[in-house]
């Protein structure tokens, strides 16, 4: 993709002194980012490619933040957006004032969601979705005249945000243990572990699992397991076949809800247009963001059970929880046209063809590479990882950073990738490009992964 200079260098150098002085930037190293500046200053994208204001064009390996699905530069949602914003750019939605595109947008987000999940709550993006599931649980749970049942069970290495509860549900140590502001009543289950959810206290890795920790705190104190169908974050760890419907069944023996995070899974990132139609699973409260407006516009949102959302609205008292920005407007003329582009170009079906492409370059670097292992993708949703020895599961001595280093040889190449050191020892590779890319754009992607895993290996190993 051609495109001019943006800048010229003193504006350029203006900005990056502008960044570095006024702008703290999130997930980021505060002191060498106020030191060194901006990485990267993106101006335009168009399809999967973002440039830069030196011109430089790189690949978006990871969809930004896990949430271009649509690609850089659709001209429908910036049209979308525009005709709303000129007819009614927002509104409140409180004490029961409403909007169009709200209305419209709820209806079609029950209309693709699985079962009977009937409601929306609208929030500006996953860690309030994740939070405000949180908060409804114990709510429901109130009304239910089980005030008690306040304990929330997630699983290690997920995420599920940096709100303060959605923070103390994240189970990635740098993220969980941030600014020591978690709630109480949250705790970590080990995950994965079908047979364990399925009863069989005989496994040797019981103690800890999701039930152990139901039983031992008891289910009349448990509102909520929250988990992502696919772990983000944490790995991109895709669960073995059975665990999902392990976990439902054991929230409905045991009367806990069940809340699933579909921030990254959602919007047909899995080549399902959620993550749990994977394993046709209902669960009581979904969490969305991120894909729902492909990040054209924040918007977010907890759809609810019709059985949840029934008993809330028999509650009589006001519904004290709400954000400035729940159910947007041009939010949700975004995600309207989202959603309808998704459905009119068959991206969910064309994401499941990706999926093949990206598992065939994966075979090519596992067989030019012998250090790259554990290669794993559902829909465009994928990861690898880097061992020492595969064979042995020896992995890199920490001070080589395998994954950071690989990244770095990436970017060099003009290819944004994830490195994910979520544990000692552990060195994995994140790529989720956009829903639109093309099979050759996959091998793209495949053909620069190769290049710089030659040049780590040439340089460390």
């Amino acid at each position: 993709m051609e495109v001019r200079r943006v800048s010229n260098q003193t504006e350029i150098d203006h900005l990056v002194d502008l960044d570095r002085k006024h702008f703290l930037h999130p997930t980021t190293m505060p002191k060498a980012h106020a030191e060194q500046g901006p990485k990267i200053i993106f101006s335009e994208g168009k399809g999967i490619y973002v440039t830069d204001v030196y011109g430089d064009t790189y690949i978006d390996g990871v969809s930004m933040l896990w949430n271009v699905n649509l690609g850089h530069g659709q001209k429908e949602l910036a049209e979308a957006a525009k005709n709303q914003m000129e007819k009614l750019a927002f509104n409140s939605n409180f004490i029961s004032y409403s909007n169009e595109p709200a209305i419209r947008l709820a209806e079609k987000l029950v209309s693709i969601a699985p079962g009977d999940l009937q409601s929306v709550f609208y929030t500006s993006g996953g860690s309030e979705s994740n939070d405000t599931a949180i908060k409804l649980s114990r709510f429901y749970w109130q009304i239910k005249g089980k005030p008690e049942k306040r304990k929330v069970i997630a699983l290690q290495d997920g995420y599920h945000g940096v709100t303060i509860a959605a923070q103390t549900a994240t189970a990635i140590p740098n993220f969980h243990t941030f600014a020591n502001s978690g709630i109480s009543e949250v705790f970590h289950a080990k995950p994965h572990l079908t047979n364990c959810e399925n009863g069989d206290r005989n496994d040797p890795n019981y103690n800890g699992c999701i039930r152990d920790l139901v039983e031992r705190e008891g289910a009349e104190t448990i509102a909520a397991v929250i988990l992502e169908p696919i772990q983000g974050s944490g790995g991109v760890h895709i669960p073995p076949a059975g665990y999902i419907q392990a976990v439902r069944d054991l929230c409905d023996e045991f009367g806990i809800l069940f809340i699933a995070d579909e921030v990254i899974c959602g919007f047909g990132r899995t080549g399902k247009m959620f993550g749990v139609d994977n394993w046709d699973v209902v669960p009581d409260l979904l969490c969305f963001a991120k894909g729902v407006s492909s990040g054209y516009s924040q918007l977010g949102g907890v759809l609810l059970h019709k059985e949840v959302h029934q008993t809330i609205t028999q509650f009589e008292g006001l519904l004290s929880h709400g954000f400035t920005y729940s159910g947007h407007a041009t939010a949700c003329a975004v995600g309207l046209k989202t959603i309808e582009i998704i459905e009119r170009d068959n991206l969910v079906e064309h994401t499941k063809n990706m999926e093949l492409e990206l598992k065939k370059g994966y075979e090519y670097l596992k067989k030019n590479h012998k250090f790259v292992t554990k290669d794993r993708a559902i829909g465009l949703l994928s990861a690898f990882e880097l061992y020492e020895d595969p064979a042995s599961n020896k992995p890199f001595d920490l001070s080589v950073q395998a994954a950071t280093k690989v990244g770095e040889e990436c970017f060099k190449r003009k290819l944004l990738i994830r490195p994910i050191r979520v544990a000692e020892g552990k060195n994995i590779i994140a790529v989720a490009p956009p829903l639109v890319i093309q099979k050759e754009e996959v091998e793209e992607i495949i053909n620069i992964l190769d290049d710089s895993l030659k040049a780590f290996s040439k340089k460390w190993l």
